[in-house]
């Protein structure tokens, strides 16, 4: 069958689809990301990479090599706002991946949260009492915190 006729009549650009066809906005946010490979409830594999554009239905990124087409995914993305201005945040999506174009991955989303990314490993503010000088029960210091680096 010839593709530039159709129904009798020649295919013109007016009978193209044109424009975006997609359902929800895209957006474009380069954030960091973790990802895991999933499948069977199976861990595969895991890796690194970065977001390159976001949408309510899916996410396209950057995972640095091909992955197979219609294994699930599970990306931890580094949000870029902090809760209550102090503990960092991560995005979790589960999908399934739709394509895969070169190093670039889409998938379909079919779960996202928000989630703590635990504390900030900066320098805090703590009570630095020493059992020798008395005087300092009733200052503050900044110390760092054994454990956070």
């Amino acid at each position: 069958m010839d593709s530039s006729v159709f129904w009798g009549r020649p295919v013109t650009d007016s009978d193209a689809i044109g424009g975006e066809r997609r359902q929800d906005r895209r957006y474009q946010l380069h954030m960091e990301a973790k990802g895991k490979l999933i499948r069977r409830r199976r861990l595969l594999d895991t890796g690194a990479g970065r977001t390159v554009d976001i949408s309510s239905g899916g996410i396209r990124f950057d995972a640095g090599r091909r992955l197979p087409e219609g294994l699930n995914v599970e990306l931890a993305i580094l949000w870029p706002v902090l809760l209550r201005n102090e503990a960092p945040m991560q995005l979790v999506v589960t999908g399934k991946i739709v394509r895969c174009d070169g190093r670039q991955v889409a998938i379909q989303t079919t779960q996202h949260e928000f989630r703590t990314a635990g504390l900030r490993s900066e320098r805090r503010t703590v009570l630095a009492v020493s059992p020798r000088d008395p005087s300092v029960l009733n200052r503050s210091a900044a110390v760092d915190v054994p454990g956070e680096a």
